[in-house]
């Protein structure tokens, strides 16, 4: 079985074939689904969701780029939703340099709000980089040191695109890294720097409808493709299939604090 840790189910691109995009999944092994939200209402639909189908997980934030208009209502709303059982973890919440720099100081006030959020609720966090590394970082090494319980700190710096040194600083934080569709693609360095990470600080993920792996690049992604993932992975790794499998599930349901049972 594979875990596809991060995939947009609720989205309306799924809207006229959600069941069969669910059943490829199923019949790719891919029997768990975590959604992260990226507003409010996203994480109503994703819950929704995990009440219609077995296998399906949720998360509660307000993604960075939504932090422009945010307001402490609805950051309100993210700390209710916490306490939800179908959701299992703050995300995805970060940073993202790439679109719009004019309000990093909303995006970085509300990052620390997710991840002290977080720490509170003892749920793992999900971040959305973009650009923005080294300042994930800094902020989140800057959290732990005041956290009262460090320790609770953890989850997945996703869609993981970057050298190795980030990597390890994220693991030292007890954070795994997600990867995803574009270490499949002929263009990216993503695939050696995935080289030099252990396995066992490795989840995978889809990121659907976005960045769908080679051989479907281009299409609409969905989370069966997140296969297509784990083996660029083995091939990276030179292992079997099989055991990038086992490890990136015991990872995943490690993080997600998920029973064996999905």
């Amino acid at each position: 079985m594979i875990i596809d840790t991060h995939a947009h189910l609720y989205l309306d691109q799924f809207d006229e074939d959600r069941d069969a995009v669910l059943r490829r999944a199923w019949g790719a092994e891919v029997d768990v689904v975590v959604m992260p939200a990226i507003d409010v209402p996203s994480i109503q639909q994703a819950v929704d969701l995990c009440e219609e189908y077995d296998g399906l997980y949720a998360m509660a934030a307000l993604h960075p780029s939504e932090t422009q208009e945010a307001t402490e209502e609805d950051f309100e709303a993210v700390v209710n939703w916490c306490s939800h059982p179908s959701v299992v973890a703050v995300g995805e919440s970060g940073l993202d340099y790439y679109w719009d720099r004019s309000f990093d100081d909303r995006q970085k006030r509300f990052f620390r709000k997710h991840i002290r959020l977080a720490i509170e609720a003892d749920l793992p966090l999900v971040i959305h980089n973009r650009d923005a590394a080294e300042d994930i970082l800094a902020i989140l090494e800057e959290e732990y040191v005041r956290a009262e319980v460090p320790e609770k700190m953890r989850g997945i710096l996703h869609c993981y695109v970057d050298p190795p040194r980030i990597a390890e600083r994220a693991w030292n934080l007890g954070f795994y890294v997600g990867v995803g569709g574009i270490m499949t693609f002929s263009n990216s360095d993503v695939d050696q720097y995935v080289k030099e990470v252990p396995l066992e600080h490795i989840v995978v993920e889809t990121d659907s409808p976005y960045l769908a792996p080679e051989p479907n690049r281009g299409d609409r992604n969905e989370p069966a493709y997140v296969r297509h993932v784990a083996e660029r992975l083995a091939e990276i790794k030179d292992l079997p299939l099989e055991t990038v499998a086992e490890v990136t599930t015991q990872n995943a349901r490690a993080i997600y604090e998920l029973d064996d049972a999905g």
